[in-house]
This record gives structure tokens, sequence and C-alpha cells, in this order.
């Protein structure tokens, strides 16, 4: 029942024309940044208030579908509201409210060129996410998914000169190659051998799978064709994009590209396999052994990174791969600390990735190496840094430790225990040596006449950054309302 007697097709229609009808008068119009930041600030609240009013009633728009496209025969552009993209919805919607916040004083702080261009692609990677969080068929996903990379590959070339172009173009190339050569066929091949590519509760896998490796190769296919998710060998060009502003690194790591790999990650295993019968995918053990050598992996390349922005992203690397191994667990609490850590990684890592973008904006420094005393000069964007590293590393108080418990939960009940346990503590204990060592050095006394000339930073980016650490403790306290959404995917918690 309707409460509110709100069509759903209106609303679904309205979260996926406000960022793309934002990107367009920002391109039309040609307006002074003023304006800009007045359109986009407008756009993204309407956008995220629109979210949160269908994410607190959620149940008068579940099942709604809305198909307003045929693409092929039996085949349509499909949208429909779905607990998992609900909560990505949210995150994204959420994230680009702040980043915008943030922007505004690091822009122009760091007299950054192309505003214009920058916000107008900025609008557009947000249409693409919302549209993927609402896609209800594969070839609606690959279809945004694709729009994504394109949208983002002018932000990762934002600075234009050769570094920034070179790692743009690792960025398109390896994002394009794995989406066609691999999504794409597993797409292909799903709609041959099942007759449908539409999410489904329970998976469309007919119940006797028949050959169970045939399916493991098909898991793995999509696995490695939504790369966005960063899992090794295909990783590569998520450092690469680092060359971008740091507005930019964050929408990549925390609210936009690397959020659409895992998210799809999650909602194929859940609607395209089913849980139960993803466990009794052969090739499924492949996939928990790829994604545990990328946590550790990513990790010791993290532990030897000096600058700040490569381990950031090293990390990232690694925090992805937790989802992927919680996803490939084949359970019911693996898949909730998947969608849980999908929350908790994104305002977390966000946090770290502002921490990055305020010592450069007020220091002009980027090696770990030179940031000695950083935290006597800038305590609290270092106290936000130290949250944002106890989430990622999943100590009690943050977010990071309700997702790592449902996680451990999830391996007692898998196969693998022993491995996987030795994996969540190794991992954990790298995560605190390339984390904490640098908090500890950023409060020692400076050399002298290093970090004299600290630059006072816009409030913006001071709000943004407190905000997305405050709510990092804020879901340790209240997991409940991500949790009482994922129990409307079948999930019993």
């Amino acid at each position: 029942m309707n409460t509110f007697n709100i069509n759903p097709n209106l609303v679904l229609t309205l979260l996926i024309c406000l960022p793309l009808t934002n990107a367009l008068l920002l391109w039309i119009l040609n307006p002074r940044l003023q304006v800009i930041k007045i359109l986009t600030v407008t756009f993204s609240t309407i956008l995220f208030i629109t979210s949160l009013f269908v994410f607190v009633n959620f149940e008068d728009f579940l099942n709604y579908k809305y198909a307003p496209i045929q693409i092929f025969e039996n085949i349509f552009l499909e949208f429909s509201f779905e607990p998992v993209g609900l909560i990505f919805m949210l995150v994204a919607s959420s994230l680009w409210v702040i980043n915008t916040f943030y922007s505004f004083g690091y822009m122009e702080k760091n007299k950054e060129k192309n505003l214009k261009r920058f916000y107008i692609c900025f609008s557009f990677a947000i249409f693409s996410t919302v549209s993927l969080a609402l896609a209800n068929n594969l070839v609606t996903s690959f279809i945004f998914y694709e729009i994504l990379t394109l949208t983002t590959f002018p932000l990762v070339a934002h600075h234009g000169n050769d570094k920034a172009k070179k790692g743009a173009t690792t960025y398109l190339f390896i994002l394009m190659s794995t989406s066609i050569v691999f999504f794409l066929v597993a797409i292909a091949t799903t709609w041959i051998t099942q007759g449908s590519i539409t999410y489904t509760n329970g998976g469309i896998l007919s119940d006797n799978l028949g050959n169970p490796i045939f399916y493991g190769f098909l898991y793995a296919l999509f696995i490695f064709g939504v790369s966005k998710a960063a899992v090794m060998p295909f990783h590569k060009w998520l450092p690469a994009a680092m060359v971008a502003p740091t507005p930019v690194s964050a929408l990549l790591h925390a609210v936009a590209v690397v959020k659409a790999g895992v998210f799809l990650v999650i909602k194929i295993s859940i609607y395209i396999f089913g849980i139960l019968k993803v466990e009794n995918i052969n090739i499924s053990g492949f996939i928990t052994f790829i994604s545990s050598f990328t946590i550790i992996a990513a990790s010791f390349v993290a532990l030897y990174s000096d600058n700040l922005k490569r381990r950031l992203a090293y990390s990232t690397i690694s925090q992805l791969s937790y989802i992927v191994l919680a996803t490939s667990l084949s359970n019911f609490f693996g898949i909730i600390a998947a969608i849980f850590h999908l929350v908790a990684h994104a305002f977390g890592k966000i946090t770290l990735f502002f921490a990055a973008g305020n010592i450069y904006t007020a220091t002009h420094k980027t090696e770990i190496s030179e940031m000695t005393g950083i935290g006597r000069k800038m305590p609290f964007t270092l106290l936000c840094f130290l949250i944002g590293s106890l989430v990622m590393i999943g100590l009690p108080l943050t977010s990071g430790f309700v997702s790592k418990w449902f996680l451990i939960s999830g391996i007692i009940q898998h196969e693998m225990t022993t491995l996987l346990v030795m994996v969540i503590i190794l991992s954990t204990i790298l995560n605190a040596a390339y984390f904490i060592p640098f908090v500890y050095r950023a409060f020692q006394k400076p050399q002298k006449n290093e970090l004299s000339n600290i630059e006072k930073l816009p409030k913006s980016m001071i709000i943004s950054i407190g905000f997305c650490a405050l709510f990092s403790l804020y879901l340790f306290f209240d997991p409940g309302i991500i949790l009482n959404i994922i129990r409307l995917t079948g999930i019993v918690i």
C-alpha cells in the first residue's frame, strides 16, 4: 500500500533525471561559477532527499518496475526498486552532496581549471550510478556501467598533462576491454542458457544446475567482467586514476566507480545466481582464493607506498576484495557483510581521501615521508584520518567492525575456514601496519623549517571530512538502518 499515494514511476524517473538535468543545464546555459554551485547543490540535495524518502518508505515502492524503452525483442531498458540498489543509491546520492560541498573549497583553493566540465562530468557520473542502482536486468546494468566509465574518463584526465592522459588511457582501456571481453559475454551466455537476464529473488538459474563447473565459469566471467571491483589482475586502472584531483579520487573510491563494481558483484550473486545456488558452484572457491590473494597482495603494496594517494588506492583494492570474498562465501552472513561493507567503506575511504586532499591543499605535499609532524599542524584532519583508518582496519566503535564481524561469521560457516581466518588476521595486521605508523609519525615533532607554511583550509573541506568521520562512527552504534533494508532481500538476520 502506497501511504503517500505517489506514483512510483514518477519517483523513479525523478531519481534518474535529477543529476542528468543538472548536467544538461550546466552544459546548455554556460553559467558562471556561482550559478554552477547553486545548481549542483540544489539538484544533489533534491536527489538525496528523494532517495531518503524512498529509503524510509521502501516497502511502498518494493516490486515496482518501469520499462520505458525496448532494446531488443523481450529485452527492455528496465528499472525497479530493490533493497541492495536502494542502499547503493542512497550512499551515492548522500556522498554527491558531501563531495560537491568539499570540491568547492578544494577546486578553488588549488586553482583548478575547467570547473564547468568537471561538474558536468561529475553529474553525468552520478546519473549513471543512480541508473545502475535502479537497473532491473543485466543489459540495463551493462549500458549504465559503460556510461559511468565514459563519463568519468574526462575527470581522470582533468589536469590535461601527459601524466593525466596516460593514467586516463589506462583507466579507460582496462575497464572497457574487460567489460566487453568478460561482462558482455557473460550476459549473452546467461540469456542463451537461461532465457532470462532479469534480476529475480532467488536467482534465475535452474534448481538443477546440471554442470556446476560451467556455471562456475560463468560466475568467474561476471566477477572479472565488472573490473571496477578491482580484483587482481584487473586492478591497475585504479592506481593509474590517482592522477585526478582529490574530489575525483573520492568519486572513484567512495561514491560511484569502485562501488559500482562490488555492487554488481553482490547483485548478480543474489539475483542472477542466487545465494544458495552459488554454494554449489565449484569455481566459487577459485573466486574466494583470488579475492583473498588480492586482499593480501594489495595490502603489501600499500605498506611500501610512500605516496599517500597510492597507499589509499591499494588499500581500496584490498578492501573491495573483502566484499568480493564475502559474496563468494555463498552464505547469508557473507552477503550481509558484503552489503554493509559497501556502505562502511564508502564513508571511511572518502574520509581518508578528504584528509589526503586537505594535507595537499595546506602543504602541497604528497609523500608520507614529507609529512612528519603534520598532525601537530592539522590535528582535526589527522583525527578524521585516524577514524577512517580504524574503519579500514575494522576495529570496534567504527562501521568497519560491523562488516568484519559478519564476514568472520560467514567464514566460520565456510569449508575454507582456517585459511580464510588467517587471511583476515594477516590483512588486519597489514592494514594497521600501513595506517597507524603514519598517524603516529604525523604527531611527531617536525624537523626544523618543515611544514612551516601551512595554508588555511576552506570551511567546506573541514565540515565535509568531519561529517564523514562522524557517520563512520554512527553506523557502529546504529547498524540497523542498513540491516533493516538488507532483510528485504530475503536474507534472514
